[in-house]
């Protein structure tokens, strides 16, 4: 008889919401501890640059989850499009918004680039410890030989 585990939310989509919500959970906490952090060493313009950081690095791995999840029930083909487009998209915006953002001082720029990168390893941790948190069933067949 196989042994079977029973997962903790039987839906297909549960690992990837998962992920988006401890990715969500990671990214919360980060905005708080780096806003706290830049306000004491950089002052106003050391939380503008954190709350910027917070945006722009959680915005963007945070919508590469988004898009796995919704692209998860289409066709291979159309999810890697817009797996593709996604990226791409979202790399235009963060370019964009950085080359928009450099031409303003009212902001801390170590305060951004720490964020930023900050943002890019707790969001991608925390959902990297979703995703493996979550149970999924498995089946395990013993054969006789």
């Amino acid at each position: 008889m196989p042994a079977v585990s029973t997962p903790s939310d039987t839906h297909p989509d549960a690992p990837l919401r998962a992920a988006l919500r401890y990715g969500l959970l990671g990214l919360a906490v980060l905005v708080v501890v780096s806003a706290v952090l830049a306000s004491i060493f950089a002052g106003l313009h050391g939380l503008w640059g954190a709350l910027l950081g917070s945006a722009i690095g959680g915005g963007f791995i945070l919508t590469t989850a988004a898009a796995v999840l919704f692209s998860a029930k289409i066709q291979s083909g159309l999810q890697g499009i817009v797996l593709l487009g996604s990226w791409v998209g979202k790399l235009l915006v963060a370019v964009i918004v950085i080359a928009v953002l450099k031409q303003y001082d009212f902001y801390s720029h170590n305060a951004l680039f720490f964020t930023v990168v900050g943002a890019l390893l707790v969001v991608l941790g925390a959902e990297t410890y979703g995703l493996l948190r979550h149970r999924v069933p498995t089946v395990q067949v013993e054969r006789e030989l």
